[in-house]
């Protein structure tokens, strides 16, 4: 391959992440592990995070514990947090308003992309005036995964060896990435292990 096919491994190839792409633990651990293999650089805004602390609370979490997740993952990506995109999203027109907020981020930091499992709410040719685009989680991880087998292979040991309660094993894990939706992503990784 030549080097322009390696440009999605790339710290450059940069990736609003979107609240259902980042409360689902198993998809977030991945998505963090693939970011911290330098993979992809992945952003997020304070919208983003407050709708992923109210999701955490809906579904029991206490607010402690909800600030501690939020908290430490800001804290293991420092350059990740998006500021000043609030201009933008009342100049944005999405299918659901809620989402605005998503794509003003990634016009702000000129992401290349959005990772959402919403794909419905970011039309393909609206994205495409603004030069982005969308991909769920699953393509998302696949295209990284075609692009650089041995590091992303390294990105998913690096997750299973720091599961530790309870531990799990590499199929154990692709099982459970295959429930949360990651069925491709699951299957590519068990070909190339």
């Amino acid at each position: 391959m030549k080097n322009q096919d390696y440009m999605i491994h790339s710290v450059r190839f940069t990736c609003v992440l979107d609240t259902n792409v980042i409360y689902p633990l198993w998809i977030r651990d991945l998505l963090l592990w693939f970011a911290y293999h330098e993979l992809y650089t992945p952003k997020w805004s304070q919208h983003i995070f407050d709708e992923w602390y109210e999701v955490m609370i809906r579904s029991g979490i206490s607010e402690v514990e909800a600030l501690k997740r939020t908290s430490i993952v800001n804290e293991a990506f420092p350059d990740a947090l998006v500021e000043n995109y609030e201009p933008l999203i009342e100049t944005l027109s999405l299918p659901d308003i809620k989402d605005r907020h998503v794509l003003a981020a990634a016009i702000k930091t000129n992401a290349n992309l959005i990772v959402t499992n919403n794909l419905k709410h970011f039309p393909k040719e609206y994205l495409s005036g603004f030069g982005l685009s969308a991909k769920d989680a699953d393509d998302f991880f696949t295209d990284i995964i075609d692009l650089n087998h041995v590091t992303s292979i390294q990105a998913f040991r690096d997750l299973v060896i720091n599961k530790r309660n309870p531990p799990l094993d590499d199929y154990q894990i692709l099982d459970i990435f295959r429930k949360n939706g990651l069925k491709k992503t699951a299957d590519y990784i068990h070909a190339l292990l």
